[in-house]
């Protein structure tokens, strides 16, 4: 009777392993067939069509980036920060985060604004790159934070360089 116990109980732990084995052989295919479909899924994409001029204030002189992104999804995806930096002759004169700003429309291309303040003296600072262009070479960097079904939290990285032009005397008035 107890080598019969031994036995089935020798058997039950040779079936559970092959148990477990084939779990784990399951979920290793469930992985890679997940995989492939993210890998496979279309993603939206995103580019920076304009950097220019806003407006002055007594605080700083505001540009505007503008960024075009198309969702390939039927339905909206939530937008959950933009991050930008922005340099200029080797140094970072700008960053922020923008929290929240809205979701990009489904099937379709969403047009944002990143508003982008500079210093008065950090443009200072830099006016040897100014020089007699009265524009700034410059070279802007966004992060696009969107949230996707599945995937979670993913980011478009973009980048931009150019030249911005520096406000006239009569930008400052109108």
């Amino acid at each position: 009777m107890r080598l019969g116990l031994v036995s089935l109980s020798v058997i039950s732990g040779v079936s559970l392993i092959f148990a477990v084995l084939k779990m784990s052989q399951l979920l290793d295919k469930a992985k890679a067939f997940v995989a492939e479909k993210v890998a496979n899924m279309p993603m939206p994409e995103a580019s920076v069509t304009d950097v220019d001029f806003k407006k002055v204030s007594r605080e700083c002189v505001e540009y505007l980036a503008k960024i075009s992104v198309s969702n390939p999804y039927s339905t909206p995806i939530p937008i959950c920060e933009i991050n930008y930096t922005l340099k200029s002759a080797g140094r970072e004169i700008a960053s922020g985060t923008i929290p929240d700003p809205g979701s990009l429309k489904a099937s379709d291309t969403t047009l944002l604004e990143v508003p982008v303040k500079v210093a008065h003296s950090i443009l200072l600072s830099i006016a040897k790159d100014i020089g007699a262009d009265w524009d700034i070479d410059y070279h802007l960097d966004i992060g696009l934070v969107i949230d996707l079904p599945v995937i979670g939290n993913f980011t478009i990285p973009l980048s931009q360089k150019g030249e911005i032009k520096l406000p006239t005397i009569t930008d400052m008035f109108a």
